[in-house]
């Protein structure tokens, strides 16, 4: 999917002209004035990723302005550099400058969304597009929106958390929504290669950023608002308004809304776009007046889905299933149906399709299956206060023995919830390893001492609670404590690729790390090495 630079750009970009740009987008030329037969090929973020023709967008980072990048993405070829007032003021203060245009604009993040729309031909006009927001249930739903959608598109996308995917070329992603620029370069090249529908996760801090600016979906789904994202977001009304941006006339043409919690539910009042409500759970006091409502559901337990019967707005009553276990799973399939079809599949044919949809990478993966001598072990991707309960809750009736589980909490994240997710699986789960997530640049031991007050609020001797100072380590020891009885799962990273310590990526897999162990660990036995 990578252009031979490696980045992700159509193969036949459109031009247009700088003059032009100053002209679309009402903006001040400063420095050299734009040339009449200068053009532009491309808009980019990342200096680093600056191709001859592009224009650079320079905005104000959390550290440093990226106006302090600007002559680097001028070496490397862009036409021009569209900053704010304080990047054209740090540009000015370098003597000469850059030797390009500097176009300024009171917010560039603002419409760096928008000038890469314009500067790619508008791509998504020609793609039936869809979104989701919400704490959890994103990518899971956005499978099973890309299941039901591929039944009447030759050829899907799916940007998201786990990969960024035109067909079958897939790449992983660095991020659950990427940069503005990227999304509307990657709807370019998924035009050119045929593809006609995109699911995308939508993530708070993308919204709050303006990461889809100039993408207008056609159907926006939120899933439901838990604690998460504090330490950007302050607290949970800037976290609720945040959301609520993807709902809004610009940003999506129609949305739906699951109204299980109290955030779906005010969302559902104060959106200013169309919006259909969704109650998936069973007998639940707004079922009554959701316009579709899950009205009764078989939860499916050891590796079987779940079969629920779906109402529609018609009072017509629809079975339907999700391929994978637990209660949070019928809330995916069932706003996936319903996002389905409002974005053109037939209702039938998407709740077929989801009921069918494959298994998704760290969502209730069944990486080792139980058997004689060995416990059933699943990853999961569950971070949340409110995921891990529903993960455990969901495991726990396939559980003969103890669940054990292995967990940790994210370094430079929101710290108040460390000792809630302690708290949560030392009342849940039987044998708790706790370890690291991605530090970043905090002191490990300081989090897993936060999750350790957490735990001991509910469990004071640390009874069966056990520290690893390494993630691997800490799987490892899990395969050792637990007997075929057991269930192990593996929550916090799910899919992730890396590890992140002390501001240094290193490769690394929950399902890899899990796999070479039982591996070393049948070695051992084979061997005679283990009681």
């Amino acid at each position: 999917m990578t252009s031979p630079q490696g980045r992700l750009r159509p193969e036949h970009p459109a031009t247009h002209r700088v003059v032009d740009l100053v002209a679309a987008f009402e903006l001040e030329a400063r420095g050299p004035a734009p040339d009449p037969t200068s053009v532009l090929t491309g808009v980019t973020v990342s200096s680093s990723d600056a191709a001859p023709g592009d224009v650079f967008v320079a905005v104000s980072g959390a550290k440093v302005h990226g106006a302090a990048y600007a002559a680097q993405a001028v070496a490397q070829g862009a036409v021009a550099v569209l900053t704010d007032e304080a990047g054209a003021e740090l540009l000015a203060r370098e003597g000469d400058g850059v030797p390009v245009p500097v176009l300024v604009t009171p917010d560039a993040r603002a419409v760096a969304g928008p000038v890469a729309a314009w500067a790619y031909g508008d791509p998504a006009a020609g793609l039936a597009t869809v979104g989701i927001t919400g704490t959890n249930g994103k990518t899971t739903t956005t499978y099973f929106v890309d299941a039901a959608l591929r039944t009447a598109h030759a050829r899907t996308v799916v940007l998201g958390t786990v990969e960024l995917r035109i067909g079958d070329d897939a790449i992983e992603s660095p991020r659950t929504t990427v940069e503005a620029p990227v999304l509307q370069a990657i709807l370019a090249l998924a035009r050119e290669r045929g593809a006609t529908a995109v699911t995308t996760e939508v993530s708070s801090h993308a919204l709050a950023l303006g990461r889809v600016g100039g993408l207008e979906l056609d159907v926006a789904g939120f899933t439901n608002l838990q604690r998460d994202h504090l330490d950007f977001h302050g607290d949970m009304e800037g976290y609720f308004r945040d959301k609520a941006r993807l709902f809004a006339p610009g940003q999506a043409r129609r949305g739906v809304v699951v109204v299980d919690d109290t955030w779906g539910r005010r969302l559902a009042a104060e959106a200013r776009i169309p919006v259909e409500t969704v109650s998936t759970h069973v007998g639940a006091d707004v079922a009554a007046t959701a316009d579709w409502a899950v009205t009764s559901a078989d939860i499916g337990l050891d590796g079987v889905g779940s079969t629920f019967t779906l109402r529609g707005p018609d009072g017509t009553e629809h079975v339907a299933a999700s391929p994978l276990p637990g209660l949070v799973n019928v809330s995916n399939a069932a706003l996936a149906v319903v996002l389905a079809h409002r974005a053109g599949v037939d209702l039938a044919t998407a709740i077929e399709a989801v009921g069918h949809a494959h298994a998704i990478p760290g969502r209730m993966e069944r990486v080792i299956e139980r058997a004689p001598g060995t416990p059933l072990a699943l990853v999961d991707y569950a971070h949340t206060p409110d995921a891990l309960v529903l993960a455990l809750e969901a495991v726990r009736p396939i559980t003969p023995g103890r669940l054990v589980i292995v967990f940790g909490s994210d370094g430079d994240r929101d710290r108040g919830k460390r000792p809630i997710m302690g708290e949560i699986a030392a009342r849940l789960a039987d044998v708790l390893v706790v370890t690291d997530e991605n530090p970043r640049s905090e002191d490990p031991a300081s989090i897993r001492a936060a999750i350790l007050d957490g735990v001991r609020a509910e469990r004071p001797t640390l009874a069966d609670v056990h520290e690893a100072t390494s993630r691997t380590q800490a799987i490892h020891d899990a395969l050792d404590l637990a007997t075929d009885q057991d269930t192990i799962i593996i929550t916090g990273k799910g899919h992730e690729p890396t590890q992140e310590i002390a501001g240094v990526f290193h490769r690394y897999n929950d399902r890899d790390v899990l796999r070479a162990a039982q591996a070393a660990r049948a070695a051992r036995e084979s061997q005679g090495l283990l009681a």
